[in-house]
């Protein structure tokens, strides 16, 4: 039964994917798109996809170190397939610790991994994503010159207290390493504090993927507006803050309209729009297909034996 409801959810995750990429293309017409990427040179294009490349690699580091802080370390080339697929379909799907969650279990069980620890998996990763953003929201905040104060409306005493806010979650996850917390129970769930590499390790790789995010969009943006990529990356937080908070799928149009309000009037919807493409349609045009093969791949796979299994779990 439990098997038949996974494969229904997948499904249904394949359908409102395929969706999604009809409905977000349909926002904008193909001249529209066609315009926006013309306006912009190759060479920051290039960089932008370089930089999204770098985001995606990033992101499979989450689950290269979740499955190590599991106890079921895989292959890297396995580790980044569940990544990427998942993702993929997570960012624009929506309600990521669901639709991408869904995904992964489809792959870490057939890799060994019981239920609980890809939850565990998805846990390990929804608070890796909470530290790069509070990580490179508080640096923005407390690096960004004069200049980008009347961007957040921010003076540089509240600048301050609030970049030291959000590094306040950041430095207590490291403590709480550091001195022992006792573990997350719920019923027979139980999930241990990281070891304090481990923690470092998640703050590092969180802030490196958000900081690469931001620099594929001031790549685009420097086309349009000067603003620095600080100013830049503090205003894709906040964007991506709404947009989590928002729930709408993929954060389509919230990001674009939080973007659009928070940078100068010389920004373009143009270089949002090309980042959507590079970020968020091109990866899922891509992802969709990698589930379809993969399922196709593991249902021609003869059942493994007993004592196989057995030694992976």
């Amino acid at each position: 039964m439990t098997r038949l409801i996974i494969r229904v959810g997948i499904a249904i995750i394949i359908c409102v994917a395929i969706v999604l990429v009809y409905r977000s293309l349909s926002r904008y017409s193909l001249d529209e798109v066609q315009t926006s990427l013309a306006m912009i040179p190759g060479l920051r294009l290039v960089t932008a996809a370089l930089f999204v490349i770098a985001s995606y690699a990033c992101l499979s580091g989450f689950d290269f170190l979740a499955l190590r802080y599991v106890g079921k370390p895989q292959a890297y080339p396995r580790a980044a397939l569940a990544s990427f697929t998942a993702l993929s379909i997570g960012h624009n799907v929506g309600g990521a610790a669901l639709s991408s969650g869904a995904v992964r279990y489809r792959f870490y069980t057939r890799w060994g991994l019981t239920p609980d620890e890809v939850a565990k998996v998805i846990l390990f990763c929804g608070a890796t994503v909470l530290l790069g953003l509070s990580m490179l929201a508080g640096i923005t905040l407390l690096l960004m010159p004069p200049t980008g104060e009347t961007m957040l409306q921010l003076g540089p005493e509240a600048r301050f207290w609030l970049g030291l806010a959000f590094l306040a979650y950041p430095v207590a996850y490291v403590i709480c390493s550091i001195w022992g917390r006792p573990p997350l129970k719920f019923r027979s769930f139980r999930m241990e504090m990281p070891t304090t590499p481990m923690c470092l390790a998640q703050i590092a790789v969180g802030t490196v993927n958000f900081g690469c995010v931001a620099g594929a969009l001031d790549q685009l943006l420097t086309t349009f507006t000067d603003v620095g990529y600080l100013q830049v990356a503090s205003a894709y937080v906040t964007a991506t803050i709404a947009a989590m908070l928002s729930h709408v799928p993929g954060g389509l149009g919230v990001l674009e309209a939080t973007m659009l309000v928070l940078l100068p009037a010389s920004a373009s919807i143009g270089a949002l729009v090309a980042f959507r493409v590079l970020y968020y349609f091109i990866p899922l045009m891509i992802g969709v297909p990698l589930l379809l093969i993969s399922e196709a791949y593991f249902r021609r796979q003869p059942p493994m034996p007993l004592q196989e299994a057995s030694r992976q779990a």
